[in-house]
């Protein structure tokens, strides 16, 4: 995978941002954790590109995404269809101001995971196979009565998750509109789980940092060593031209313009 950080982004437009992080341990008086947040762009070509990394404390809200994304279009990252995240507060606000046509959507694999702390293994087959209707349904109307249907029967048991699920349901439901292609490449941040692979690696080997600026180091030097030979870079280009084809009828020219 040919990664920069952070790359070039005159002039740029990209498909969908991934935005995810990743816990370091940093001694700052004494040692906690701490949030490293890694932004990844799936370009038009195909290119899986890191645009940046940032260190936060945790309590992150609108102005600190704001100031993120005002970076990156400042840098000229002029336009992004959708951004996909695992329901960090403040960030749609900010996306809306800095780029008022992009659709914001929850990681459903982050979504899921969340929702299990919630619930004894005893039922985890159980709950699987509850919530499966919801987030798997041809529609958002047909999610809405899944999901009715899910809270009838487990409300009183975990009604945590369901608070979760209502409370992510504005960013959980843009994806049900589109193609399966599209739903395959924006349900999940999987497509940067192997970046976080390999920091979590880097990251463990040291245990804890003395400051930020070494965990930031650190993570860096672990991006610049991702997929040495190329072909992880290669078969993601391949499985992104039916993604690529749906959302150029998805959002309606806006690739063909940005190409122009």
């Amino acid at each position: 995978m040919e990664i920069s950080v952070p790359r070039d982004v005159e002039g740029s437009f990209d498909p969908v941002l991934f935005v995810d992080a990743i816990h370091v341990k940093i001694r700052d008086g004494q040692v906690a954790n701490r949030p490293v947040y890694v932004v990844m762009a799936v370009t038009v070509d195909g290119h899986r590109d890191i645009l940046g990394i940032w260190a936060g404390d945790g309590g992150e809200g609108a102005k600190f995404w704001l100031q993120i994304f005002t970076e990156l279009k400042n840098r000229g990252l002029q336009d992004v269809l959708m951004l996909v995240c695992d329901g960090l507060k403040g960030l749609p606000d900010a996306v809306e101001t800095v780029w008022p046509r992009t659709i914001v959507q929850t990681c459903i694999v982050h979504l899921l995971r969340n929702s299990f702390r919630y619930v004894s293994h005893a039922d985890w087959d159980k709950l699987a196979k509850a919530l499966k209707p919801v987030y798997a349904a041809p529609s958002e109307d047909a999610a809405t009565s899944r999901f009715l249907e899910f809270s009838e029967t487990w409300g009183n048991k975990y009604p945590a998750i369901i608070r979760l699920w209502e409370n992510a349901w504005a960013e959980f439901v843009p994806f049900l509109s589109f193609d399966v292609e599209i739903r395959k490449v924006i349900c999940s941040t999987n497509a940067i789980e192997s970046v976080n692979a390999r920091i979590r690696k880097a990251v463990r080997a040291r245990g804890h940092f003395p400051n930020e600026q070494a965990a930031l180091k650190c993570i860096y030097m672990a991006l610049m060593s991702l997929d040495p030979t190329g072909k992880g870079r290669r078969r993601w280009m391949m499985r992104w031209k039916a993604p690529l084809n749906a959302f150029e009828i998805a959002f309606e020219g806006r690739l063909a313009a940005a190409r122009r």
